[in-house]
């Protein structure tokens, strides 16, 4: 199963279920799995907790062998009943720090946690003040240490923490605040981070109209509340958010390492525009229905269940993405526990910027955070 919130007033990820169905319908085209068909059920998770917990249910009651590839902030509503059923939960979007601490969780990315504190690191240097702008949300709560941790590791003093409603229509009062904020040591380049997911542009359009009283400010961002398609919407090389530094998990869009991904996507969803390649949700299904992959492919003939699941993940399998992660692996000596996400295998970020209106990389590689998440405060 793979579920996401779909037609909802705040963050929305139907790229996600529409990805786990295509990939579905490739690999089924090509002779299955190791023989089988790989049946993919997709459940909309709302964005609500209640619907989270029927989602996870369902998997149990259909006796769903893994959840793959989904994106909830929710965890403590879904965990217990997939627990309950032994259901593993591979590749969520990492939006929340139970994805890394719960034991049937195996996550393909370092999540909020490693994008925050990649982007405070790499923020310090250039920064004078630095002002948040976060959902009032439970999820939204654990985001001021993580960005503090990368701040402070380098230096800096920490963020200043503003507050917003996740689903509002309009942020002037916010923008404007923000700026106050950003802009309050003169002499001094501030810089604003929205990390309001999917109604990030939303705030940029307001923030837009507010920066011409202030003196300038530098934008910032994580992937996922800002992907091409917002940069574009915001006005390219013109807008907000050219010079901002923003981090992801992944290669840029346009590395080669996405063909394979595309491939399945033009062949199996062509003109399907709930599914972008640019956009993290949709990357993340691919990798972790990779994942699934392998370990389908481990088991061979034997029986699939969650217990044989489990079991394959928990022995040492290897994961290789075709260079999109590090290899993925989950046993006990490979956990970062260190860190205080117990269920970290992969804390690699990108750093990219944007250029000319365009997302690129600004370094060559990965950039590992890990000792800098371990010095995290998620109270």
């Amino acid at each position: 199963m793979t579920w996401a919130p779909e037609n909802t007033r705040a963050t929305n990820k139907p790229g996600m279920p529409a990805m786990a169905r295509a990939y579905a319908r490739w690999v089924n085209s090509h002779g299955g799995i190791a023989g089988r068909k790989l049946d993919v059920l997709t459940c909309n998770e709302s964005n609500d907790g209640v619907e989270a917990a029927k989602c996870a249910r369902l998997a149990a009651k259909r006796n769903v062998v893994a959840v793959v590839g989904s994106y909830s902030q929710y965890s403590d509503s879904f965990f217990p009943a997939l627990e309950g059923a032994g259901i593993p939960y591979v590749g969520g979007y990492g939006v929340t720090t139970a994805e890394f601490t719960r034991a049937l969780s195996y996550p393909v990315n370092g999540g909020q946690p490693s994008l925050l504190v990649g982007l405070g690191k790499e923020l310090a240097a250039d920064c004078g003040p630095v002002v948040l702008v976060r959902p009032d949300t439970i999820a939204g709560d654990e985001l001021p240490g993580l960005l503090n941790a990368g701040l402070k590791a380098a230096g800096h003093a920490p963020a200043r923490d503003q507050r917003a409603a996740e689903d509002a229509t309009e942020y002037s009062g916010q923008a404007d605040r923000a700026l106050r904020q950003a802009t309050s040591q003169p002499g001094k380049r501030g810089c604003v981070v929205p990390a309001l997911g999917e109604r990030t542009d939303i705030f940029m359009d307001s923030f837009r109209r507010e920066r011409q009283s202030y003196p300038a400010v530098r934008t910032a961002a994580v992937l996922g509340s800002v992907d091409q398609t917002v940069i574009d919407a915001s006005g390219g090389q013109s807008g907000p958010y050219e010079g901002s530094y923003i981090t992801g998990w992944y290669p840029v869009a346009g590395d080669p390492r996405w063909d394979a991904m595309k491939k399945v996507i033009n062949e199996e969803a062509f003109g399907d525009n709930r599914i972008d390649p640019a956009d993290a949700g949709v990357q993340t299904t691919w990798i972790a229905y990779t994942v699934l992959r392998a370990v389908l492919e481990k088991i061979g003939s034997g029986e699939v269940s969650t217990d044989t699941v489990r079991r394959t993940l928990n022995a040492g399998l290897s994961v290789g993405t075709g260079g999109l992660t590090p290899p993925l692996r989950w046993r006990l000596s490979d956990l970062l526990d260190s860190t205080g996400f117990a269920r970290l295998v992969n804390a690699d970020v990108t750093l990219q910027v944007v250029r000319q209106g365009r997302l690129e990389s600004a370094t060559n590689g990965f950039v590992d955070v890990t000792r800098t998440l371990a010095d995290a405060d998620v109270d």
